[in-house]
């Protein structure tokens, strides 16, 4: 008999004797890794009351290099509604564009065909310019700005980087990247820092466009859409890419400091379905969720992960003294202990919608005692922050819109066709 064939029958028999009973009994008992955990979907602790805050936080959404929103100095009934109509975004449902905040108190934005305008707080146009030719029109490009002195720095996913002169509209330089951009962008000294669809994260000279340094993360075959996020504290950049690795680099050589990943090998195959929340620094801790059940606390300076929660959600956090607050994509306000990791309170807030499996939180911010939160059928949320109880339901658009900005104790909103202001 071939010495192959005799090693083959030997196989098939230990493979069958090592199927006994007591082995069928052992695989019983087994944890199946691949099993989803599900998301909580109960309410827990409702009676708790929370304090009322009384500090605000200056300027939440203009420079904010920590992404900490915190407690905003802003109450409104929402009722007074104007906008400002562009040419329709279509890739709006699937991306998350900014509104962007001057320092001379102006707003800057984007239509669908990459054409930029800047507009007074009372949205009145006062300049408008395109960079993009007929080819470029036609990919609807998402645009991400920052500012550098007198400049404007602008990214998109098209791999175009360019610099505007922000008091008459009219481009700086122009230059191209070997890989279209991804992230929001932050600020340091003369050179601006974002992450490209490689998991590549550049630092670029805001003069002429020069790359000054980049550091490449591992990169995942799918390319997920999720904008990836930047936190700049100090001299340290912390950064997320589409795998879940967090990552904390010297601003100014972008020598690794540290890097944690989040998620398992395993995993790895599930990224393009991988949603982070975006990094919010507070209390020298990185706060962010997914949308796999998990939320992070990681401390900033070791990189070592202090706790994690069992929360699903992919919206931005807020952190509040010793408190976070976060919504899930489930629709329930979550109040966690900063310290502990320990959820102290949970609350649905979509009580009076009937078909609220379709319904999506897509952001919010605590305000002056109330949380104000937007949802993907247009319209916004009024919680009490105290209680945690829906209060009132105001619509806004048809469709999706974008998480709250307030700017000069108003209260703005994207729309995929415009920009809506309430007081």
């Amino acid at each position: 008999m071939n010495k192959v064939l005799k090693y083959i029958i030997i196989l098939l028999l230990i493979s069958n004797c090592s199927f006994s009973k007591d082995d069928k009994v052992e695989n019983e008992n087994l944890i199946d890794i691949f099993k989803k955990i599900e998301p909580i979907k109960k309410e827990f602790n409702k009676e708790l009351r929370i304090k009322k805050f009384n500090i605000f936080k200056a300027n939440p959404f203009l420079k904010n290099n920590t992404n900490n929103n915190g407690n905003i100095n802003f109450a409104s009934n929402l009722e007074k509604i104007s906008s400002y109509k562009i040419s329709k975004i279509k890739k709006f449902n699937s991306n998350q564009p900014e509104l962007f905040f001057t320092d001379d108190e102006k707003i800057i934005f984007f239509n669908g065909k990459g054409t930029i305008f800047k507009l007074d707080e009372d949205l009145k146009e006062i300049w408008k310019i395109n960079n993009y030719n007929k080819k470029e029109k036609k990919l609807d490009p998402i645009l991400y700005f920052a500012q550098v002195d007198k400049k404007l720095i602008v990214n998109d996913n098209l791999s175009k980087m360019y610099s505007i002169n922000l008091y008459d509209g009219k481009v700086i330089w122009s230059k191209y990247s070997s890989s279209s951009f991804n992230s929001d962008i932050k600020v340091y000294e003369d050179k601006f820092i974002s992450i490209d669809f490689d998991n590549v994260i550049r630092a670029i000279s805001s003069q002429d466009g020069k790359e000054l340094w980049n550091f490449k993360t591992e990169n995942s075959f799918i390319k997920s859409q999720k904008k990836l996020s930047i936190i700049l504290k100090d001299e340290i950049v912390f950064f997320i890419n589409n795998l879940g690795d967090v990552t904390a680099l010297d601003v100014n050589t972008g020598s690794l400091v540290w890097q944690t990943p989040t998620q398992t090998s395993i995993i790895y195959q599930d990224t393009f379905s991988l949603e982070n929340s975006d990094l919010v620094f507070e209390n020298n801790s990185i706060y962010f969720s997914n949308n796999k059940n998990e939320f992070f606390s990681i401390d900033a300076r070791t990189g070592i992960i202090k706790w994690t929660q069992s929360i699903n959600s992919s919206l931005r956090p807020t952190i509040i003294d010793n408190l976070i607050f976060v919504i899930s994509n489930e629709g329930y306000l979550f109040i966690v202990d900063d310290r502990s990791g320990n959820i102290l309170r949970i609350t649905d807030i979509l009580t009076n919608f009937d078909n609220r499996e379709e319904i999506r939180p897509s952001g919010f911010i605590h305000g002056k005692h109330k949380i104000y939160v937007s949802l993907n059928n247009g319209r916004i949320l009024t919680v009490d922050s105290s209680t945690g109880i829906q209060e009132k339901i105001t619509k806004i658009h048809s469709s999706k819109i974008s998480r709250p900005y307030i700017f000069k104790k108003s209260m703005y909103l994207i729309k995929d066709n415009g920009i809506a202001k309430i007081k």
